[in-house]
């Protein structure tokens, strides 16, 4: 808080979690973003589609070369379930030291602050960027990605060459990244009563059955270059309406991390053979349904993207020993990617990778500032090819 532009920029990560966005209301914090680019001469698009959920485009760029850079986040935050076991207002974006507490304040307000910060200060700065650079705030991340389909549906990532992804990530460089893929198994049976179950089928019989399968179905999946093995799991469970009668009905939820060795497509045809035997050699009769589906995302490390934000974070992040490293998260650029799959993306935000969705969840004011010297250095690297 040194100079009156830490204060500006600080005042920016405080105002974006101060405007409530739980699952919602992205609109207030686009608007929010669309008068800063107003004040400083950057074009933008506002696109509301219902319900006070917006994506916002802006861009900025002389267009001699074909290069186009992205910098994208997400206006949106998960829930505060219990506000109670706060220490701190998670909407009162108060500082105590170097912390800076809020929902968001990690995931991921202060990636997306720091991005807007990086338009509006190369702007003021004077630097001409080559080819373009496009700043992508999408609404819905963190449940179902509705704003990231719509703009990939919009074939906002046709043209696309490289892509930052401001997530938390401690200031390490995250090169690859998991899809996640969540899905629904339906198990049908026969009700009666419970003294007489022979005459039933036990819907959750049909579940268990599946449940003992899963543990093994992806035994000989291959193990991906960047992201090792797959990962899977069963983590929700719902049937039966009463304790003395055989449920007719029941169902599985299940969340798989795909990688590119085993991707998306794979996982489907691996679940469905399972069910499909279940229901060819058993009583059992079980439905398959996919609900999310995002792609793994992997670029080299080698790639002048990776290389160019290690060298960027390694100059601005004072103190650390910064990584190239993976994760089994999902972002954004799951989406983005299927509209074109050539895309480099890179993941590289401020602290408290941590602490996402947590509870007094806070990010570091000296990450945040180092992160937009960071931002402008990638640029400005990326575009010296």
């Amino acid at each position: 808080m040194s100079t009156e532009e830490d204060n500006e920029r600080i005042k920016l990560l405080q105002d974006f979690i101060k405007i409530q966005t739980p699952n919602g209301n992205e609109v207030e914090v686009a608007k929010y973003i669309g008068k800063l680019f107003d004040e400083n001469g950057i074009s933008y698009k506002i696109d509301e589609f219902g319900d006070k959920r917006a994506n916002l485009v802006a861009e900025i760029g002389e267009k001699k070369v074909d290069d186009v850079l992205v910098l994208t986040g997400h206006q949106d935050t998960v829930t505060v379930p219990n506000a109670d076991a706060w220490h701190h207002d998670p909407f009162g974006a108060e500082i105590v030291g170097d912390k800076l507490y809020g929902r968001g304040a990690a995931d991921m307000k202060s990636g997306l602050a720091a991005q807007v910060r990086t338009f509006i200060e190369l702007v003021k700065e004077g630097y001409k960027v080559p080819g373009t650079l496009r700043f992508i705030a999408t609404a819905g991340e963190e449940f179902g990605t509705p704003g990231a389909n719509r703009l990939n549906d919009q074939g906002i990532s046709k043209d696309v060459n490289a892509m930052v992804v401001g997530e938390a990530s401690d200031g390490n460089v995250v090169y690859a990244h998991c899809g996640s893929f969540n899905y629904e198994i339906q198990s049908k049976g026969k009700s009666t009563h419970s003294s007489t179950p022979e005459l039933g089928i036990n819907a959750l019989d049909g579940l268990n059955e599946y449940s003992n399968r899963e543990k093994h179905i992806f035994d000989d999946a291959p193990v991906d270059e960047y992201l090792g093995k797959l990962v899977h799991s069963i983590t929700l469970i719902k049937g039966g309406d009463q304790v003395n009668i055989i449920p007719e009905y029941g169902e599985l939820f299940g969340n798989i991390r795909p990688t590119l060795a085993f991707d998306n497509q794979h996982v489907i045809d691996a679940i469905q053979k399972t069910v499909d035997d279940i229901n060819a050699t058993t009583d059992y009769e079980l439905t398959f349904k996919v609900i999310h589906s995002w792609h793994p995302v992997e670029t080299s490390p080698e790639k002048h993207l990776v290389q160019v934000a290690k060298q960027a974070a390694e100059k601005n992040y004072q103190g650390r020993d910064i990584q190239l490293i993976t994760y089994k998260g999902a972002t954004d650029a799951s989406v983005f990617t299927k509209g074109n799959p050539n895309i480099d993306v890179i993941v590289l935000g401020p602290d408290n990778a941590s602490v996402v969705h947590q509870t007094d969840e806070f990010t570091t004011v000296s990450s945040y500032l180092d992160t937009i010297k960071t931002y402008k250095d990638v640029v400005k690297g990326y575009f010296e090819k």
